[in-house]
């Protein structure tokens, strides 16, 4: 129970890796404030909750954390049940499109924009309106969702320079924040969740091949992973970027 009277918010709850967040976040003691952009995906999050921890005390409110005014009433929200947030953890990114894999030279500018937006837009407003708070209390835990794809990729060149500077921006607040907040990263490799049925099964298999330990991970293995990061355990860590990818060593 590492985070017994600890309060975590989660981005992109509704989806299987912050659903998954949430689960373990909750199995440890905290209290929850979910959302998501999908109304529908986040009742599925709340539900699951609801069953396998009857005991947590969970605010969940649909929002699009790249809109100030919606950010803003989630935030109402969570502060008319819970007297602080503790936990951060911004897992909402990724590429709107159906089409993954896009040459950057024919490639849209709306596409580039918007990658840049879903990836940094959500951790930029969270953190410049929760941090203030943590700071106050002194004590604060984020954790950033960036990608085994920081490092460059030559099939997703817009998504892997998001996330790259995604995990430039956890370095940059780990320092601004510092010492009474900790703000590290997470680079998953790919994981086994619905984005699979986007992805070419050659890919797969290529990235397959590339893996040490040969399996996709799994959300579960993310989950783990930020439940040590925004655990007291991890309180001399910082800044740090956490590769989650079985062995693969993301580095520019």
């Amino acid at each position: 129970m590492r985070f017994k009277g600890r309060t975590a918010l989660v981005s992109g709850a509704g989806g299987p890796m912050g659903a998954t967040i949430a689960s373990r976040l909750a199995a440890e003691g905290a209290d929850l404030v979910l959302t998501d952009i999908s109304a529908n995906r986040l009742k599925g999050t709340v539900e699951r909750m609801a069953k396998e921890f009857p005991a947590t005390a969970v605010v969940a409110q649909r929002a699009s954390v790249l809109v100030p005014a919606e950010v803003d009433e989630l935030l109402a929200a969570a502060t008319a049940r819970f007297q602080a947030i503790d936990i951060l953890v911004n897992v909402v990114g990724g590429i709107r499109s159906a089409e993954l894999a896009v040459p950057i030279l024919t490639m849209s500018e709306e596409r580039w924009n918007e990658t840049f937006e879903i990836n940094l837009k959500g951790i930029f407003h969270l953190v410049r309106r929760i941090g203030q708070g943590m700071l106050a209390r002194r004590y604060g835990r984020i954790v950033n969702i960036s990608s085994v794809t920081y490092a460059g990729d030559a099939f997703q060149p817009e998504y892997g320079a998001a996330k790259a500077a995604v995990a430039s921006l956890t370095r940059s607040l780990a320092l601004e924040l510092a010492p009474d907040i900790t703000v590290n990263c997470i680079a998953p490799g790919l994981i086994a969740t619905s984005v699979l049925d986007r992805i070419d099964k050659d890919m797969v298999q290529h990235y397959l091949e590339r893996t040490p330990l040969r399996r996709l991970g799994k959300p579960e293995d993310i989950a783990a992973a930020v439940a040590f990061l925004t655990s007291d355990d991890a309180a001399f860590i910082t800044g740090a970027i956490l590769p989650v990818t079985g062995g693969i060593w993301p580095a520019l």
